[in-house]
């Protein structure tokens, strides 16, 4: 197995073997042999990825080469995710397993610590691992959690369009390694796909610079940290974005009210998935227009059926920012 380095995990809880890792244990020393593709009859390599970006990724660079899955269920919460025995086997099928990294995924890294002496011919892309991470920050009137020890990996890595390309490229070396009959058309995809997120970017940047204000304001958790930093946005939300809370207090609230009030702000942001019952208070008291700002970590099922992509949402992102800045 040829696993990525990882940076060293902020572990918050004591290790207790989960019911789902006992399973998982044997599904896997059960079968007693090294797995080695293809698993699939089909002769296609096998893709796992646990969130919607990365799948998204790989869906444009490999169409129908490749057995794809994506483990979080659409419309779920992905921080609070656990993996079913289902999940499992496919992980432990996977030719390569794709997952974002940062301690959200911990449940990960005790699965490919269990598997590393077991599986052969396995590549596992950590994304947070592929960028420069940055610490979550905690700005002014934003709440901490108590039981925060130390600073976390922001892991939402992918809401930066650069960012989004490095991986791109990542992913299209894997799949080429794995299965060079299709290295070909895997990079010519990958090609288009690069293109596509070099536009974006563009996007983003000309709606940043061409607005009169820099400043945005989230009545919910901020996963967007790569791409403030991308593009020189200051922000204001209730909880960083790998947050668990969903409750502020009074205090912040009153802050981002506050805040809307006097920077004179159009526009109150609220993520995907989200209760929305912040933004909702804060929209009322300011007269501020809520808008979505998605982070792409997941889709609604209705959205993922109907097959919206990660440039579709990102691009829509861009047609609220600049209401939110010009």
């Amino acid at each position: 197995m040829k696993l990525q380095n990882s940076r060293p995990k902020i572990v918050k809880h004591s290790f207790i073997l989960p019911a789902w890792l006992l399973i998982f244990s044997l599904i896997i020393f059960s079968g007693g042999c090294i797995r080695t593709r293809p698993a699939d009859a089909n002769g296609k390599i096998n893709v796992t990825s646990v969130i919607f970006p990365s799948y998204d990724f790989v869906r444009a660079i490999a169409g129908d080469k490749v057995n794809l899955i994506m483990l979080l269920p659409p419309g779920s919460e992905s921080h609070s995710y656990e993996p079913s025995p289902k999940d499992i086997i496919a992980i432990k099928n996977s030719d390569l397993f794709i997952y974002p990294g940062g301690e959200n995924s911990d449940w990960v890294e005790r699965i490919l610590d269990s598997i590393s002496n077991v599986f052969e011919n396995m590549i596992v892309l950590n994304m947070l691992d592929l960028v420069d991470a940055v610490e979550e920050e905690i700005v002014e009137g934003m709440e901490e959690e108590e039981d925060e020890e130390e600073p976390a990996y922001d892991e939402h890595v992918w809401t930066s369009p650069k960012n989004a390309k490095v991986i791109v490229a990542a992913i299209t070396e894997a799949l080429c390694e794995l299965d060079s009959a299709n290295a070909d058309f895997f990079r010519q995809n990958a090609a288009v796909y690069s293109a596509q997120l070099d536009e974006l970017d563009a996007s983003f940047r000309a709606v940043v610079d061409g607005g009169k204000r820099k400043t945005i304001i989230f009545g919910d958790r901020f996963p967007f940290r790569y791409l403030a930093d991308a593009y020189g946005l200051k922000y204001f939300a209730a909880f960083p974005g790998c947050s668990t809370d969903t409750e502020p207090s009074a205090a912040t609230v009153a802050f981002l009210i506050n805040k809307v009030r006097s920077e004179k702000l159009p526009v109150i942001f609220h993520i995907e998935l989200s209760n929305e019952r912040m933004a909702d208070t804060i929209s009322e008291a300011t007269g501020a227009k809520k808008l979505l700002l998605h982070s792409c970590h997941n889709l609604t099922k209705n959205d993922f059926e109907k097959g919206l992509t990660y440039l579709d949402v990102q691009k829509t992102n861009v047609i609220n920012l600049k209401e939110a800045l010009w």
